[in-house]
C-alpha cells in the first residue's frame, strides 16, 4: 500500500530555516504530483506548495512565495520542503501528499495519499 512518511519538523526561532522530508513507498513515484499542506492550530488545512512529477512546474501559496521551495529526488522517492525565513504564522502541522498525475495544472491535483504530519513551531 501507499505510504508517505513525513519528517524534519521541530521548534525554531523566527528567521530560521528548516527542511522537511517525505519518503514515499508503494507507488510509482514518477507518476505522481507531490505537495505539502499545513494545518495551523484552530484552522483548516491549507495548501502550501506542489510540484509536477519531473519537478519542472511548481505552485505555491502567496504567503510562502520566495521563502519555501519544494524539490524531489525521484530516484529516492523523496520530496523535500525547504523553509527559509520562518515566521510564527508558519507554525502548523505539515503534511506531504501525493496526487496521480493528469496534467501540469497543479490547481486540479486531487491529493489522495497523505503523510502522518510533522509539527513545525516557530517562536517569535
Amino acid at each position: 500500500q501507499v505510504e508517505l512518511v513525513d519528517s524534519g519538523g521541530g521548534l525554531v526561532q523566527a528567521g530560521d530555516s528548516l527542511r522537511l522530508s517525505c519518503a514515499a513507498s508503494g507507488l510509482t513515484f514518477t507518476n505522481y504530483i507531490v505537495g505539502w499542506f499545513r494545518r495551523a492550530p484552530g484552522k483548516g488545512r491549507e495548501f502550501v506548495i506542489a510540484t509536477t512529477p519531473n519537478g519542472a512546474r511548481t505552485l505555491d501559496t502567496d504567503s510562502v512565495k520566495g521563502r519555501f521551495t519544494i524539490s524531489r529526488v525521484n530516484a529516492e522517492n523523496t520530496v523535500y520542503l525547504q523553509m527559509n525565513r520562518l515566521q510564527p504564522e508558519d507554525t502548523a502541522v505539515y503534511y506531504c501528499a501525493a496526487s496521480g498525475y493528469r496534467s501540469d495544472d497543479l490547481r486540479i491535483a486531487d491529493f489522495k495519499f497523505w503523510g502522518q504530519g510533522t509539527q513545525v513551531t516557530v517562536s517569535s
